[in-house]
């Protein structure tokens, strides 16, 4: 149900809502904002910290991808072959692993999709790679298991963000003293 159309189905007074519980309209609308956010208001602690955590790693993960991959890109030889192709592509996903690690600490869910969404580039990228170098190509062991390093990573940060997810809407789950919905609200 839209938010901004719950005031106008009314008798009541312009000031309260009609459909939950007469409360105030500025109650509802934070609510109602923080919903369109994608803000988790009764989280229990612990998940937020979980979320931070994952959320850290991946940021901190992605800031040494990308120095990593900028000193060799400025010339700083690794003492093996380098693949170029795969050097920019992992030095373009930093930036992305940075991305992805301030989207999952603003939103759980949206950070597991970005997660989820990595993890599957990586993937493809790193079957591209070991089928170059099964094929006899340039490209380095030490590149593939690079590359398959930064996969289980991904599927790892991909998991605990969607077990945190799940934790975080499962209706059996107590939440403690937190409210689950603006005070007064009948519970559906």
């Amino acid at each position: 149900m839209a938010w901004g159309l719950t005031w106008r189905r009314c008798g009541r007074a312009a000031s309260r809502c009609a459909c939950l519980c007469g409360m105030p309209r500025r109650t509802v609308q934070l609510y109602s904002l923080a919903i369109l956010l994608g803000i988790e208001l009764n989280r229990p602690r612990y998940v937020r910290i979980i979320q931070r955590v994952l959320s850290l790693a991946a940021a901190l993960f992605g800031l040494v991808t990308i120095f990593a991959g900028a000193r060799v890109l400025a010339g700083s030889g690794p003492g093996y072959t380098v693949f170029r192709p795969l050097l920019i592509y992992n030095t373009a996903m930093g930036v992305a692993y940075v991305a992805a690690g301030i989207i999952a600490w603003r939103s759980l869910d949206l950070g597991k999709y970005m997660a989820a969404t990595i993890f599957v580039l990586n993937l493809l990228v790193l079957g591209a790679i070991g089928y170059l170098y099964t094929a006899g190509g340039a490209v380095a062991v030490e590149s593939l298991l690079a590359s398959a390093f930064r996969t289980v990573v991904w599927l790892l940060l991909f998991l605990g963000l969607a077990w945190m997810s799940h934790i975080n809407y499962r209706p059996d789950f107590k939440r403690g003293a937190q409210p689950s919905g603006p005070p007064d609200s009948p519970r559906l």
